[in-house]
């Protein structure tokens, strides 16, 4: 039995998930900037993907990192064949979603310019709960199905989807155009 009090659980976790936010908060428009000091010119179109190696790299790093720390907590190394899959499935989502997001940015580059990201990650972190929160559902069903679902919880998934479309439309950051110092154009 853990004899860490509940709050303290709770603030662990809590921690973690605001690291998260920090982490993946930033990733789109760090994501976007090394693609866009890639070589360009005959190699435009390739830029999206060197970037989305580069990704790959800091994934495996990031493992071998885990392995040691699976080892330093003193795991037998046992696994479960229906955890293996699960995971890999997990991963191969991740990464298809790393892949498709570096294509996002190339593919709103030549529309957005630099504000490329302030256009694609609003739809992304947004659109990505009211997946997740469908893929658990579809999972793990409410008790009562689908048509015991909560006005507000339905309502909660219309304004994070129109939320995500008023930012990424209407972000200052979305333009692209502006330069830096530039005196702001009155409407």
């Amino acid at each position: 039995m853990n004899s860490q009090p509940n709050s303290k659980k709770m603030e662990t976790w809590i921690i973690f998930a605001l690291l998260t936010v920090l982490s993946w908060g930033v990733y789109g428009v760090i994501l976007h900037k090394g693609r866009g000091l890639m070589p360009m010119g005959a190699e435009t179109p390739h830029a999206s993907l060197k970037a989305f190696l580069l990704v790959c790299v800091a994934y495996a790093i990031i493992g071998i990192v885990a392995a040691v720390l699976i080892k330093l907590r003193g795991s037998n190394w046992s696994f479960t064949s229906s955890g293996i899959s699960w995971s890999l499935i997990a991963g191969v989502c991740g990464a298809l979603g790393a892949f498709t997001l570096v294509l996002a940015l190339g593919a709103a580059a030549p529309l957005k310019g630099t504000a490329a990201a302030a256009a694609v990650m609003p739809i992304v972190f947004a659109g990505a709960p009211i997946i997740n929160t469908i893929t658990a559902m579809l999972l793990h069903p409410p008790a009562g199905g689908f048509k015991s679902l909560p006005v507000p919880f339905i309502l909660g998934c219309v304004m994070a989807a129109s939320g995500a479309f008023l930012v990424a439309k209407y972000a200052p950051s979305n333009t692209g155009s502006a330069k830096p110092g530039a005196a702001a154009k009155p409407h």
